[in-house]
């Protein structure tokens, strides 16, 4: 039997999550078929319970249904409730629909595996609070960093975000005057989708040491703007957001079917999309 899986999102002609589960289905010797499907805020609940009518195992969720996804599952997972939005749909045999957010602990697998850029201990810095941010600062403040802050236009917005997960008492929340005060940071996370572009926001080359490590969320086969903004500023490792799907991937992976795929074999076979 072929096990069929599906992301679900507005555009998604351009995902490659195709191209990575079948990898996993063919180092793990399961049969995988994984394909695309366009939907509309409209149509998204229609088009997720059609595809468990027609014999789907489960899905993912990529933008813009990461949060109304949670109003067409049955259960949530702890890890979706705590993101407020999910990525992961498991169709169980019961006939419920399960909603699980890989998001989190995909950034730190490959922060630590890949990257041997653990949290733990360090200075990290988050720019922005919207969704993406807000879906892994929950793993990110698990590990204990030294202090986690979080920059944001709206400054109310990333206070309401620091709140909600400062359970260490080391998140907190600032606006960009103040990001000239704060010392240089291990970690910078770019948690925007536009990235970062001299007109639109302007960050302080101070807060890039010498051992800082700058790592946007967004994948792109080219340097997106924050990624060009941390190279020009000296950051001596600059990386996008691959790893981190390919890891949120391996993670949607094992709760479909029981599995992690070894992903240090997957990045090899993977090349063509870099």
């Amino acid at each position: 039997m072929i096990n069929r899986y599906t992301v679900i999102g507005q555009p998604i002609a351009h995902s490659v999550s195709p191209d990575i589960h079948h990898v996993f289905g063919e180092l793990s010797q399961r049969r995988i078929h994984y394909t695309r499907t366009e939907a509309t805020p409209e149509t998204f609940a229609s088009v997720v319970h059609d595809w468990k009518r027609q014999g789907g195992l489960g899905c993912n969720v990529t933008m813009p249904f990461k949060q109304q996804a949670l109003e067409v599952v049955d259960r949530i997972k702890p890890c979706a409730q705590r993101a407020g939005a999910l990525n992961t749909i498991f169709m169980h045999k019961d006939g419920s629909l399960v909603g699980y957010n890989t998001d989190g602990s995909g950034l730190l697998a490959d922060l630590r595996s890949t990257l041997s850029a653990d949290p733990a201990g360090k200075r990290v810095l988050m720019i922005g609070a919207g969704g993406a941010a807000r879906g892994v600062l929950g793993p990110l403040m698990d590990r204990q960093p030294e202090a986690l802050v979080i920059v944001n236009r709206t400054v109310n917005k990333a206070t309401k975000l620091a709140e909600q997960f400062d359970v260490n008492q080391t998140l907190s929340a600032v606006g960009l005057d103040d990001l000239s005060a704060q010392p240089a940071f291990d970690i910078i996370i770019n948690a925007t989708s536009s990235g970062l572009t001299g007109d639109e926001l302007t960050l302080p080359a101070s807060l890039i040491g010498t051992s800082t490590l700058a790592y946007d969320m967004v994948y792109s086969n080219q340097d997106t703007p924050f990624m060009a903004w941390a190279r020009a500023n000296g950051a001596p490792r600059v990386v996008d957001g691959f790893g981190m799907l390919v890891e949120q991937a391996a993670d949607a992976f094992v709760i479909w079917q029981g599995v992690r795929p070894k992903t240090r074999l997957v990045y090899p076979r993977l090349v063509h999309l870099r």
